[in-house]
């Protein structure tokens, strides 16, 4: 942790920086659409906020170390547009990530802390001292991670992924890049929760989310007429699951060579999927249940999770593990399934009886559509 002696008093140092709402204003200001309206019980005192180092820098925020009321914790700010001002867009989206954040709990989900709208908007979460996913694959590379701790990281993946989806809400930017990692590099959480949204809702954007990650569902090969409708479902963040998890076990990144277009075009029209060589026997089943065209023939999380615990077990059973990483975060009174992989995967009277629960699609309009 940064020194407090070296950080700076995050009022004065966003005066200027970070832009401004309109003409200066508080964000009553905006019409009534716009307006951002966050419980009082989720905003900070900025009296016991400090910001230290950049930790990372995107096209729309910057995340800073930073302390809260001696906390060490992450901070999250909304970067202004080209005109000095943060845009409705942008407004609307922190809306939506804080309200989502502040509603989940779990132990492979970044802990939420609080939030302010003012001099800047700002999100403020745990501190995950081990960097993203992403750096870490690239910090060993060619190497691969151990394959236990592979499967270890997918497991918290899935189990993160297996609560989310309980409770309704859609991630839509699953990738390395959005996994935090513990300062001992031996837990993942899920952060960035900026594109996720409750399934119920109708209005989403069509292309939400990262090219090469995205399911080739929510592509659209030609642009769709005004008014015209694409639906998809929570079965979106499988797939990208797939991916990740296909990362983990070859430290490649998929598709790499190809721009976004060519990516889009081959996992769409040409139904191309990253190579299963070098990947464990045992493993393919689940790589190629969870990135089938098909959202319908795609495993739930809790298939997922259940599968990934009973190759890990197979994997460590000559070895020294942990029994707490074979455990549910949230017990459902089922005991894990024993059966091969391919039964786990494909069993077909489970996934009819997700499709109970799930049986509406999340449906948004065309690029043409402005609203997010």
């Amino acid at each position: 942790m940064v020194d407090t002696k070296d950080f700076i008093n995050l009022e004065p140092s966003l005066s200027n920086p970070f832009g401004k709402f309109s003409d200066g204003c508080a964000m009553d200001d905006f019409s009534s659409q716009n307006v951002v309206t966050i419980d009082n019980k989720l905003l900070i005192d900025l009296q016991h906020l400090f910001i230290g180092p950049v930790i990372s820098e995107g096209l729309y925020s910057i995340v800073y170390e930073g302390e809260y009321k001696s906390m060490p914790v992450a901070i999250k700010i909304i970067q202004p547009d080209m005109s000095a001002n943060v845009s409705p867009e942008r407004i609307v989206k922190f809306q939506r990530e804080v309200t989502l954040l502040s509603k989940v709990q779990h132990d492979n989900i970044v802990k939420f802390i609080g939030a302010s709208m003012e001099p800047a908007l700002m999100l403020v979460t745990e501190l995950m001292k081990g960097g993203t996913l992403q750096r870490y694959l690239w910090s060993i590379r060619p190497q691969c991670p151990d394959l236990k701790l592979s499967l270890s990281f997918a497991l918290d993946i899935s189990r993160a992924m297996e609560y989310l989806h309980a409770i309704g809400i859609i991630h839509r930017d699953l990738k390395p890049s959005n996994l935090l990692l513990s300062e001992d590099k031996m837990i993942v959480k899920l952060a960035d929760f900026g594109l996720a949204r409750e399934e119920t809702d109708s209005e989403m954007t069509t292309e939400a989310g990262t090219y090469r990650w995205m399911a080739p569902e929510m592509f659209s090969m030609e642009p769709l007429k005004i008014g015209v409708k694409k639906c998809y479902n929570h079965k979106v963040d499988v797939y990208s699951f797939s991916l990740i998890l296909w990362e983990l076990l070859t430290n490649n990144t998929p598709f790499k060579g190809r721009n976004n277009i060519l990516v889009a075009y081959a996992t769409t029209a040409t139904k191309l999927r990253p190579s299963m060589d070098n990947i464990p026997g045992e493993i393919e089943p689940l790589l190629s249940s969870c990135w089938a065209e098909d959202p319908a023939e795609r495993p739930e999380f809790e298939q997922i999770s259940d599968t990934l615990a009973n190759i890990l077990r197979d994997v460590c059973r000559s070895s020294t593990c942990s029994p707490n990483v074979f455990e549910p975060e949230h017990p459902t009174g089922k005991q894990l399934v024993n059966s091969p992989v391919t039964n786990c995967l494909m069993d077909k009277d489970a996934e009819s009886s997700k499709k109970k629960h799930r049986s509406s699609c999340c449906c948004f309009m065309s690029t043409y559509d402005n609203s997010l």
